[in-house]
């Protein structure tokens, strides 16, 4: 199915774009989703022509806009094998200094973003009896971590869901699993203090951040004909951080 169509939610910057990389060298017909227009414009004319890659601008925390990019990308590439959730946010603070509007952001983002991609695509791939749906979670989601209540609690979420979804589909043929990132060198992760990060490596056995790549070629591999037996699984990215 490497000329199927895969859609790539947060697709402009740090994973969702090395997944988007990785996905359009194999040969995906890619349709990208992000908030940013013109960088996601950007991304999608590098990877390839319109009938190759194509960006498809909009909020994924609003259900109606999502179901227009669903409709979009149906009506552009016809039946949608894949579904890569992994546009996510942070809005870190203590526990008991966090404001209601800080706890629901990353939830709306994270956790509403993954089930209303995942809500839209459903019926096309039950039609079709085929589908991928992979939601990038974080080992933070199996952890939790001091002063991420809010984005641990999304995360944890996302794999509750994508087991749920993954018992709800199978009969028709659709896998659903989970892959959660630990420590990957991003521009978000860039911002944290340096004794922050070097706490983080000390952690890591295999003495390395992650990259990009790392969680791209497990994205890929989900979506291979090799993956079709696995179902409902947390596949862990962290360079064994968390065992």
């Amino acid at each position: 199915m490497s000329n199927g169509t895969v859609i790539v939610t947060g697709a402009s910057r740090g994973i969702g774009e090395a997944i988007a990389r990785e996905l359009a060298a194999a040969g995906f017909r890619l349709a990208l989703v992000a908030r940013s227009a013109d960088k996601l414009g950007e991304l999608a004319a590098e990877l390839g022509s319109e009938d190759e890659v194509q960006a498809f601008p909009g909020d994924i925390s609003d259900f109606e806009d999502v179901q227009r990019i669903v409709k979009e990308v149906h009506e552009k590439f016809g039946d949608i094998y894949g579904l890569v959730n992994n546009a996510g946010m942070t809005r870190d603070g203590l526990f008991m200094r966090m404001s209601p509007e800080n706890w629901q952001a990353p939830i709306d983002i994270n956790l509403g973003g993954t089930f209303y991609f995942t809500r839209a695509v459903a019926p096309i791939m039950m039609r079709a009896r085929i589908g991928r749906i992979i939601n990038i979670s974080s080992v933070i989601g199996l952890t939790g971590n001091a002063g991420q209540a809010n984005y641990a609690a999304s995360k944890a979420g996302i794999i509750a869901l994508t087991k749920s979804v993954a018992k709800e589909l199978g009969s028709r043929g659709i896998t659903a699993n989970a892959v959660a990132p630990g420590f990957i060198a991003t521009d978000m992760t860039a911002d944290l203090p340096e004794k922050v990060q070097a706490g983080m490596l000390g952690q890591i056995p295999l003495k390395r951040f992650g990259e990009g790549k790392d969680v791209a070629g497990v994205v890929k591999f989900l979506l291979s004909q090799e993956a079709s037996y696995i179902t409902g699984q947390t596949l862990v990215v962290d360079g064994g951080m968390v065992m």
